[in-house]
């Protein structure tokens, strides 16, 4: 079974496409994928820098609380810092990837990363650390995490074959999950026991060790097209809006992003204050819970080709954000008084809404990649990216004004109705009958992966 487009908004099935959903049913794990010894590179490269990057996705905001005392505002313009790189960039940065070789981006951008987030440490251990440093190293080290994104997305084309599509997401949902569990697990000992500048240290070795593995692939990559075949940057930009605009599957998709988006924004602002000084939670004990969501999110990648075999692509995305709200919603829930009820409310919220999470990011991954041919691939993807960035910047500043003024509980409530929205427009689009992957457009050279699924999962703050 597969799915057309007969007229906007329609959606009507037909028996001549390949069926997906049943192939996706394989473990990702026993496939031949691993015989790829390209993709075990950058699955490995990936995995390791996984951890490191959520070790400073905690080790960041410690810092900034717990050395630099800074308050919710503060908490907020780190992350609304961060994100405002990457909306500048974002557009840019996908035009660009699609007209240049992958690799060489990915294996600078990894190294430059290195070099900014050593700063940290260092500066930390010369006694000259400000909030200030940690504003330009967030915001530059978004730069480069915005040029990788977008040719690391656009590379997996280039090494995995389209039947192996869901097995690749799942495989690299997984263990991103796993990086999650460990990373998140120690992370709150290590600021304990080193303080979190010298544990951000420790993400800076993991990209060194991610560009070498990058460095050892041998795998010949495609040419990019000849300059006389390119159009200008911002034609080029505007095609990739163009594409997500017109294509009524791909136009839901990227507003239930941006609701989504919004809502993890409203996390990424209070989430830490929250559970730091409303619930007096340890930072070693938040790792742990943190880390619940690893086991989650691993849960989700195993169940998630099962589920949208059974029930199909478009319901099983729908439930994915209907669950993902469910879960958020145990964090305000959480009570001050009661420390263990507390970190059980916080330990449901992970294991609901990471899980659930983790499931939508791969059913709405692997329609793009079917969606999009390989070379409008960055742009798309940048696309959707920066409608995510804008919607995620305008709730994380409303959220940390509105945390100063009627405190994080109260707004940690607004979260939740980002991911009701996101289901609300998915639910009246074309996506709520889509039952398995759709086929390429006719006319369209064979399509590769847009995004991995765990690409996802860091843009989401640890709590949500």
């Amino acid at each position: 079974m597969g799915l057309r487009d007969d007229g906007p908004g329609a959606a009507r099935h037909h028996t001549d496409a390949p069926d997906y959903a049943a192939r996706s049913v394989r473990n990702p794990f026993a496939s031949t994928l691993w015989r790829n010894h390209a993709f075990v590179r950058v699955w490995s490269a990936a995995t390791i820098s996984i951890f490191g990057s959520l070790v400073t996705r905690l080790a960041l905001p410690f810092a900034a609380i717990l050395v630099l005392d800074s308050g919710a505002i503060e908490v907020a313009l780190l992350r609304a810092v961060e994100l405002i790189a990457a909306l500048v960039f974002g557009l840019v940065a996908g035009a660009w990837v699609d007209r240049l070789r992958r690799r060489p981006v990915l294996i600078w951008a990894d190294l430059g990363r290195a070099v900014l987030l050593a700063s940290v440490p260092l500066a930390f251990a010369l006694g000259v650390l400000t909030f200030w440093h940690l504003l330009v190293v967030s915001a530059l080290t978004s730069v480069l995490t915005t040029f990788f994104d977008s040719a690391d997305n656009a590379y997996l084309a280039t090494i995995v074959e389209r039947d192996q599509l869901v097995d690749a997401n799942a495989a690299l949902s997984a263990s991103g999950s796993v990086s999650e569990f460990a990373a998140f697990g120690v992370t709150g000992f290590l600021v304990q026991v080193l303080t979190a500048p010298i544990a951000i240290a420790i993400d800076s070795v993991t990209y060194v060790i991610s560009a070498i593995l990058l460095a050892t692939i041998r795998q010949p990559e495609p040419p990019p097209p000849a300059r006389v075949d390119r159009e200008p940057v911002l034609a080029e930009i505007r095609e990739g809006v163009r594409l997500v605009r017109r294509d009524p599957v791909l136009r839901a998709f990227a507003f239930a992003q941006m609701s989504i988006a919004a809502m993890f924004g409203v996390f990424g602002a209070v989430w830490f204050l929250f559970v730091l000084e409303d619930l007096r939670i340890s930072p070693t004990v938040l790792g742990v819970v943190a880390a619940v969501g690893g086991v989650a999110g691993f849960a989700g990648a195993v169940v998630a080709t099962r589920a949208t075999r059974r029930w199909g692509i478009g319901p099983v995305a729908i439930a994915g954000l209907l669950l993902t709200a469910v879960g958020n919603v145990f964090i305000p829930i959480a009570p001050a008084g009661l420390p263990l009820v507390a970190i059980g409310c916080l330990v449901m919220a992970q294991i609901v809404s990471d899980s659930a999470a983790t499931v939508y990011d791969i059913t709405e991954v692997s329609v793009r990649q079917t969606l999009v041919r390989d070379r409008a691939q960055g742009r798309v993807n940048s696309t959707f990216h920066v409608a995510a960035m804008i919607a995620q910047l305008g709730a994380t500043l409303v959220a940390g004004v509105l945390a100063e003024a009627i405190g994080v509980r109260a707004t940690a409530w607004l979260a939740p109705v980002g991911g009701l929205i996101g289901a609300a427009v998915l639910w009246t689009s074309p996506v709520r009958h889509l039952l398995v992957l759709p086929p390429a457009a006719e006319g369209e050279p064979s399509v590769d992966p847009l995004a991995i699924a765990v690409a996802a999962e860091m843009e989401r703050p640890p709590g949500a």
